[in-house]
């Protein structure tokens, strides 16, 4: 069951097996069915959850209405909401699972206690987070400069086996268009492959 975690982890730091099962003590499996969320949008976000199997999207609604996704969470992917888990203030986001799915969860306090017992996990974290601020910074960017075409292309690119469990509904939300648009994008790349 860990097996995914440890490797994740490693990229980061190294434990030894006493202290990787001192790591993983406090987390709980949690099984999600599919359209189940793990947590809606009010809620107050009280975990961090590390996905061993399905896949989750991470979204909030508009004050028009229109679902922005922001990322979404598969196997060997962290999901939270940091700013609701860190400034303890309600979510403004949804996490639903788009298949039936696995999370290992840990809580802020457990993490807390990890990091007094083992400073190793704060330096985890830490350098998570950076990664993850990486991430949000390009994602950004991309989407201030460039087009939708080439956000698609870039997306598909960049996780090309998660498209197929998506549908395009969903795909659009997570490039800011409408699947009108995404579909039109498609056949013009199609086209274009011809």
């Amino acid at each position: 069951m860990f097996d995914l975690l440890e490797k994740n982890i490693s990229k980061y730091i190294d434990l030894s097996a006493d202290e990787f099962q001192q790591f993983t003590e406090p987390f709980k499996l949690q099984n999600v069915k599919k359209k189940e969320m793990l947590l809606r949008e009010g809620e107050y976000c009280r975990f961090e959850g590390f996905v061993i199997k399905g896949c989750f999207k991470v979204y909030f609604l508009s004050e028009d209405g229109f679902e922005q996704t922001l990322y979404f969470a598969v196997e060997d992917w962290w999901v939270t909401d940091l700013n609701s888990l860190i400034n303890e203030i309600p979510t403004v986001l949804n996490i639903e699972a788009l298949e039936e799915s696995e999370v290992l969860v840990i809580s802020k306090s457990e993490k807390e206690k990890l990091y007094e017992k083992m400073p190793a996990v704060e330096k985890l974290f830490r350098m998570m987070n950076q990664q993850s601020s990486i991430s949000l910074q390009k994602r950004i960017f991309s989407s201030l400069h460039k087009t939708a075409d080439k956000r698609y292309l870039e997306f598909i690119d960049k996780y090309p086996h998660l498209e197929q469990r998506l549908t395009q509904q969903q795909v659009a939300s997570y490039l800011g268009i409408t699947h009108e648009f995404l579909s039109k994008i498609r056949k013009k790349i199609t086209l274009g492959n011809r």
